[in-house]
């Protein structure tokens, strides 16, 4: 071999070597690299969406995230209020009746031992940042973020965070004043000013989050970023052109506005958030179809709203190139009521409010194929899922269980049964039952069973019924398990 063959030989020799290593190298760091979570929280969001097969109220970015995740339909919140069902998830750990209880639950009061989902990740070398609303309030658990939660002063002339933006409503506003403490007020239940996304609270905080990911896109740092939206919870105020894509004439009503036969007078309430805080709403009593359509209206024209500012961040997400390496978590805090059974809100044990939406997005798991699950899941599953799903030690005191396997397979099944309370009543599901007991000094007061094969809107408690003898015994019992297991571990 010559000169010039045997230098030539040696570059390609050593070529061939180099961008083998570089492959090599770049393969390592592909796998090192940690995922980032998108982890979205949305207030007051029932179960009602395209993706569900309810085309009334449109939601074209979270039907099209459902498209490239899954779809569970059977996830449910540990406790049917706000602030006990974010601290009870963010926690991992179950309510009791003594923990995680009402709507200003503070997990820093609660369970201030536990180490929240957030803070895990940030002990884990993550960038976490919180959003909107993520705790109830906005400084629980203020170790687990990275800097100060961002939390708009939406005061500009409005009240607080309800945020009245017209003159109409301000005046709603000054009207029911209370003269003896001028900071208690009833605005209205609803308003449609012609601003833009940003003018109300959850624009603003859309505005952040696209701030945010685009700073991420620069760096090499794993990001938490959890995003919260106040919408569709009440006032139902959102931008004029939300409300403009439905015609309120084509609103449809609760086809069962009546209590449940057999229903206890444990399970109903008199929808207090709506009476109390809110002007022109009956203080007694029904209220009329045509209110029922008006506050319809502004709830689907919130969800709308909410749904729009997921869709520009999913698609900045996109843009950016960190969807590749970014799991996604789309979930409602628990659902709501409109009209069904004579209710509004939340606050009971019925499945419209217990049975809450989650959506799950991991890079790597393909669900195109049948991406909806009925596998029953439990909120505080979620703290786990994501450990596994990031490669994550999983902390000693959780209570829920990894789903990745359902994320996988939509048949897997790893609950028998899930637990939801709501102060004395507490409730136990199962593929087919669902039962709930209300307690007082160890005594049960009332109960109610429901068959959701032949009854999924929950018309007929059959709890007393002889042919349902055996089953509610069955679900008796595996509720007394239940609080067995979650008492050991308090």
């Amino acid at each position: 071999m010559n000169r010039l063959h045997y230098l030539l030989f040696i570059t390609i020799l050593f070529g061939w070597g180099t961008s083998g290593y570089a492959q090599a190298k770049k393969s390592e760091n592909e796998k090192s690299k940690k995922m980032n979570i998108l982890f979205i929280a949305v207030d007051d969001l029932r179960l009602q969406a395209g993706m569900y097969g309810e085309p009334q109220m449109k939601t074209p970015s979270i039907d099209k995230l459902g498209e490239s995740g899954r779809v569970f339909n059977r996830t449910y919140c540990s406790v049917p209020v706000c602030g006990a069902s974010r601290a009870s998830l963010l926690s991992g750990i179950y309510p009791t009746a003594k923990r995680f209880v009402d709507y200003n639950t503070r997990k820093d009061k609660d369970a201030p031992e536990v180490t929240s989902l957030p803070l895990h990740f940030k002990n884990n070398g993550y960038t976490t940042l919180a959003r909107g609303k993520i705790y109830h309030h906005y400084d629980d658990d203020s170790q687990a973020w990275s800097e100060k939660p961002y939390h708009p002063l939406f005061s500009h002339d409005g009240i607080g965070w309800q945020c009245y933006l017209t003159d109409e409503s301000k005046e709603i506003v000054e009207e029911n004043r209370n003269p003896s403490n001028p900071n208690e007020v009833k605005g209205p239940a609803y308003e449609a000013a012609d601003v833009p996304d940003n003018s109300y609270p959850d624009g603003m905080v859309t505005d952040k989050v696209l701030e945010d990911l685009e700073k991420f896109s620069q760096s090499e740092e794993p990001f938490f970023l959890a995003v919260g939206f106040w919408k569709p919870h009440l006032p139902f105020n959102a931008p004029k052109k939300y409300w403009d894509l439905y015609d309120k004439n084509d609103i449809i009503l609760a086809d069962n506005p009546f209590p449940p036969k057999n229903a206890p007078a444990q399970a109903m309430h008199d929808w207090g958030e709506l009476r109390r805080m809110y002007a022109g709403i009956p203080q007694e009593g029904p209220v009329s179809d045509e209110l029922a359509r008006e506050l319809i209206h502004g709830y689907y024209a919130c969800v709308s709203y909410t749904d729009a500012q997921i869709g520009k961040i999913l698609n900045e997400l996109d843009r950016l190139g960190l969807a590749e390496n970014t799991i996604v978590v789309l979930w409602g805090d628990h659902g709501w009521h409109l009209g069904e059974h004579t209710l509004w809100v939340k606050h009971c044990n019925f499945d419209k409010v217990m049975n809450a939406p989650l959506l799950v997005r991991a890079p790597g798991i393909e669900t195109r194929d049948n991406n909806h699950s009925n596998s029953l899941i439990e909120f505080i599953d979620i703290y786990p899922t994501l450990c596994d799903l990031a490669d994550l030690e999983k902390p000693g005191h959780l209570d829920g269980k990894s789903f990745v396997k359902v994320l996988k397979d939509p048949d897997a099944s790893i609950h028998k049964a899930v637990y939801s309370r709501y102060f004395g009543g507490e409730t136990l599901v199962t593929q087919r039952y669902a039962y709930t007991e209300w307690t007082e000094n160890g005594e049960m007061k009332a109960n109610m069973l429901y068959d959701h094969k032949y009854d999924r809107d929950e018309n007929i408690n059959v709890v007393y019924d002889p042919d349902y003898k055996d089953v509610a015994n069955e679900m008796k019992q595996l509720l007394n398990q239940k609080r067995e297991k979650i008492a050991e571990k308090k």
